[in-house]
């Protein structure tokens, strides 16, 4: 891959994301940017070949992910955070998928499979949808609810019925095509399903359960780190929105038209917007950084700590959504239009927002 000593990763992202939307998927040159930045191994143990970053610096760098192109700060938060799971696998089973320079994680928190157990292992069918990264995923992760030979289910020691994860190798999935929606197209998040497969006992596992292997941070509360991480991309697209937004106004071809005081309430509306997101984002890293202090100064963070964490993700997700409401109608038609950079951005955003984990502020 040829580049000059002054192409930064942001500027190449922007050049190819116009493209990596019209294929449906990141581009060739994106992904190999991926793999030498090892974006895909985020929160792969070092001891697997992991970067050794710390969940503070991740968050930041999928905020300027996020801001560089939509699609490819979801796709690797997505990639990565399943990635995670690196450290509640089978060492042997963990060695040998993260050897591959090119590995990447695809899967989906639902549960869409039952896996019936056998005498070496699990016989699974199920599918599964909304997958990020599945065309270039190298390995797939997929929630099970576990029955006998009878199809009765499996009860764990509360008699709920027990549900496990599962690895699965690219070769042994059929991916469904079906990512029609008109925002991070270029995630390529299609479903995935598998019929009668065997899956030995070596890959299962269960998440904050039994670590195998894990850096300083690893036990961070899943929930937290999965409202942080999807938080940090939605800031990152609208801090990109945001920049967008003062340029589209000023291009209007009405502009003229505008009175002077016209002029004023926008850049006072534009002010206000920014000066809320930032105090949001403040307000959010100081609350997730304090609880990843304590995590790593007592062993663990207090309740009402990691409530204060998701409050502020929330809080500043919710904010950034309602930005780009009140800024959009001042962007003119270039905004509405398919294949403008502003209207990819602001189809990103709102693509983002559908995602259950955020919809409730409280």
């Amino acid at each position: 891959m040829q580049e000059t000593l002054t192409n930064t990763w942001q500027e190449k992202v922007k050049a190819y994301a116009a493209l990596s939307e019209e294929m449906g998927k990141l581009h060739p040159e994106i992904l190999e940017l991926a793999y030498q930045e090892n974006w895909f191994k985020l929160f792969v143990p070092e001891v697997y070949g992991g970067p050794n970053r710390k969940l503070p610096e991740i968050l930041r760098l999928e905020e300027e992910l996020a801001e560089a192109d939509g699609s490819l700060g979801w796709t690797v938060t997505l990639c990565a955070g399943a990635a995670w799971f690196a450290g509640f696998l089978n060492p042997e089973l963990a060695a040998e998928i993260l050897a591959d320079r090119e590995v990447c994680f695809a899967g989906s928190g639902a549960v869409g499979g039952v896996a019936i157990k056998t005498e070496t292992g699990y016989l699974l069918n199920g599918r599964w949808n909304y997958a990020s990264g599945a065309l270039h995923a190298t390995v797939f992760t997929a929630n099970c609810i576990l029955k006998n030979e009878h199809g009765d289910d499996l009860l764990d020691e509360k008699g709920v019925p027990e549900i496990k994860s599962f690895i699965l190798k690219k070769e042994e999935v059929n991916i469904l095509a079906g990512w029609s929606y008109f925002g991070l197209i270029a995630t390529g998040s299609h479903a995935f399903e598998v019929k009668d497969l065997h899956v030995p006992i070596n890959r299962t596992f269960k998440i904050n359960q039994d670590i195998e292997i894990a850096d300083s941070g690893f036990d961070y509360p899943f929930l937290q780190l999965a409202e942080t991480t999807l938080t940090v991309n939605t800031l990152g697209m609208t801090n990109h929105f945001i920049k967008l937004v003062e340029t589209a106004f000023n291009l209007r071809t009405g502009l003229k038209r505008y009175t002077h005081q016209q002029v004023l309430f926008f850049n006072d509306e534009l002010n206000r917007c920014k000066e809320e997101i930032q105090d949001l984002r403040a307000r959010f890293y100081s609350a997730f950084d304090e609880s990843w202090s304590t995590l790593v100064n007592d062993g663990n963070i207090a309740e009402d700590k990691l409530a204060e964490v998701s409050a502020a993700s929330r809080k500043l997700a919710h904010a950034c959504w309602k930005v780009a409401a009140v800024l959009f109608p001042y962007c003119g038609l270039e905004a509405a239009k398919k294949d403008s950079e502003i209207n990819r951005v602001w189809r990103d955003i709102h693509t983002a927002s559908q995602h259950a984990l955020l919809t409730f502020e409280s």
